[in-house]
């Protein structure tokens, strides 16, 4: 549980269309209530797809900023149990703590492994956790006062349950970044690093990373840094941040070819 932790839209790198979607079905009924009301009321229920590693949770702790609202971060795991009617508990103790936290964002990442489709051979203790979250989401969508929403987070949207996808009625698809989203993460990663990198080589890095995540492009970033510190290990200074070690490590990385093959 985060409690009002500040994060703004400039940290969230490209993505502007379903950021200004999420200012008009969250952030604006959250902060002016009294403005959507009867048609106008805001989903109780939003999910967030696309690949890994596009920011799915930051844009979730984002909206929970700019509303003002108590942000939790659960992962679906965390809400089963191997004793019969534990997670049936955990998932009405969750909706609780949130009521009594309000205005609050629930972050659940991973929902598809909580609400995946039912089948004959699903365990019992599965379905009822499914059937007490559903339960819970009708409570909010009949409790139109209550400023608490559940954005759900996936890779695999096609594995969830029918009844899930209709109480997530907003689904917004949340890409890889295009290249000037990731110019705006190379740059904000770097921006506290001293380093030589110019404008003309910054594009370069950019056009060598098509395919890259923002995860990805963070972890590029990362390994690049290290790069003075294995060079210079016997010495008492620290060189500066090149752009030749930011594409050697491009070049070195086995993303490399799985990336731009799978999602190019």
């Amino acid at each position: 549980m985060s409690l009002k932790r500040v994060t703004g839209w400039a940290d969230v790198a490209g993505l502007e269309d379903a950021k200004k979607a999420l200012r008009e079905i969250i952030v604006l009924p959250f902060l002016r209530p009294d403005l959507f009301k009867g048609i106008r009321s805001p989903p109780k229920g939003v999910l967030l797809f696309g690949p890994p590693g596009t920011g799915k949770t930051m844009i979730g702790r984002c909206v929970a900023s700019q509303c003002n609202a108590t942000f939790f971060n659960i992962s679906a795991s965390s809400l089963t149990s191997k004793w019969v009617g534990e997670g049936e508990k955990l998932v009405r103790a969750l909706f609780a703590v949130a009521r009594l936290k309000l205005p609050a964002v629930i972050f659940i990442d991973e929902i598809d492994s909580l609400l995946s489709s039912r089948s004959e051979g699903e365990h019992e203790s599965s379905r009822r956790i499914k059937t007490e979250f559903l339960v819970q989401l009708d409570g909010l969508a009949t409790s139109t006062e209550e400023r608490l929403l559940v954005l759900g987070a996936t890779n695999r949207p096609q594995e969830l349950d029918d009844a899930a996808k209709r109480r997530f009625a907003k689904r917004l698809y949340i890409a890889l970044p295009c290249g000037e989203a990731r110019k705006q993460i190379v740059s904000k990663l770097l921006e506290d690093q001293i380093h030589s990198i110019q404008n003309e080589e910054l594009n370069k890095i950019v056009e060598l990373t098509a395919g890259y995540s923002g995860a990805d492009m963070r972890q590029l970033c990362a390994d690049a840094a290290m790069g003075p510190i294995r060079e210079v290990t016997d010495s008492s200074e620290f060189e500066t941040i090149s752009s030749n070690q930011v594409v050697k490590i491009y070049s070195a990385s086995p993303l490399k070819s799985s990336l731009l093959c799978f999602y190019c």
